[in-house]
């Protein structure tokens, strides 16, 4: 089998943007930026489910992990977890593909905070074939990342947080045509940065930046001169909080992000040309990916990803959230609407987020009716007369 042929068939079960398969055969100018692990920029909680995938600069909570760890001095408790189960693409009929993933933190004291995450990814059950389509083996393909971060305050309304991150992404073993298989492993690092210009009470705007797995490309065979990019990202975000009183509140966000990942050559790219996009050293490519899109600027702001949503809260303990999700269709065509609800008691929260099914036929979102939940614990103070803490 061939070495693209086998990694396209355990990938294509994990790639977000699964959908521009079946719009790819109306469309000639579809250039999607791919990336190995894309498990990595799947929102794995159900709040930001709910948002449209919005969490830069939404309140801080135990989910901050995922999204931008700056955030996490801003929290009102000493400490927090999270854990979320995602069944994903069953709107393609698959059944045992599914994203796990747990988060939480601890606050050193006012102005410090350490930090971890687990993400798993399990891609069901694959049934390999050789070039002719005869039946090898089947495989279960799973992935997973465990990263730890440190926070700090660096102003009363400013904080700066950064992460290192394990990654292993274990799609197929064994050796094919002489080629060795093997499980592909990479680290990268998170830098972040959070303003906080809210009053006492929660009101006022906020603000993100977070650049996140920044690191080394991805094998997964014997082979040195067969790597992928991981998906680097850029994010920045921004959210407004308004109080009503002291029972009613909303807060409306919005994200961009864009990977830093070169763009693809296209169809009509010549040997050389495909050889060097392969061949960019890793930092370079960060900073071509925002100059190297053959359509010029007009296809690099398309490769801009768009994320917006409203979240209220009724006396800190019900939530229901909306949310829309786009990104181009040159680029992918991922364009959802959100949903999502939440409730919290004392120091445990429980949420679910519902994406709303989108398109008809072949341009059908495969990701239509994915359902997350996420449930939630506070390390509460010992201080029972302490108010409860605005729930996220």
């Amino acid at each position: 089998m061939k070495k693209a042929t086998l990694k396209l068939a355990a990938l294509a079960f994990a790639v977000v943007g699964i959908s521009s398969i079946a719009n790819a055969q109306t469309g000639s100018s579809i250039n999607v930026v791919t990336t190995a692990v894309p498990f990595l920029r799947i929102s794995p909680d159900a709040r930001a489910g709910g948002m449209g995938d919005v969490g830069i600069a939404t309140p801080a909570d135990a989910n901050a992990v995922y999204w931008n760890r700056a955030k996490l001095p801003f929290t009102t408790e000493p400490g927090g977890v999270t854990l979320s189960y995602t069944p994903w693409l069953q709107d393609l009929g698959l059944n045992d593909v599914y994203l796990a993933s747990a988060a939480g933190y601890y606050k050193l004291d006012e102005t410090q905070v350490i930090s971890a995450s687990l993400r798993y990814f399990n891609l069901g059950s694959i049934q390999f074939t050789d070039g002719s389509g005869n039946p090898l083996q089947q495989y279960n393909p799973r992935e997973f990342s465990f990263d730890g971060g440190y926070s700090r305050k660096l102003s009363p309304k400013s904080s700066l947080g950064i992460a290192l991150r394990y990654i292993n992404s274990n799609l197929a073993s064994g050796t094919v045509g002489g080629q060795t298989y093997q499980a592909g492993t990479a680290v990268s690092g998170d830098l972040q940065y959070f303003h906080n210009a809210a009053k006492e009470n929660g009101e006022g705007l906020a603000w993100g930046v977070s650049v996140t797995n920044l690191g080394s490309k991805i094998s997964y065979t014997t082979d040195a001169t067969q790597k992928d990019y991981i998906p680097a990202n850029l994010g920045i975000g921004a959210a407004y909080t308004k109080v009503y009183d002291p029972n009613n509140k909303v807060t409306f966000a919005m994200d961009l992000n864009k990977l830093l990942v070169p763009t693809p050559p296209g169809d009509t790219a010549s040997t050389a040309e495909l050889t060097a996009y392969r061949d960019q050293g890793v930092v370079g490519s960060w900073f071509s990916s925002f100059t190297d899109a053959p359509g010029g600027f007009k296809e690099e702001m398309q490769e801009i990803q768009i994320s917006g949503g409203v979240e209220y809260w009724y006396q800190n303990q019900f939530s229901v959230r909306a949310g829309y999700f786009y990104e181009n269709p040159n680029k992918g065509d991922r364009q959802y609407f959100t949903a999502g609800a939440g409730l919290k008691y004392n120091t445990f929260g429980m949420v679910f987020s519902y994406l709303l099914p989108a398109g008809n036929g072949v341009t059908r979102n495969p990701l239509s009716n994915t359902i997350r939940f996420s449930v939630m614990f506070d390390i509460n103070n010992s201080d029972d007369s302490k108010p409860a803490a605005t729930p996220e």
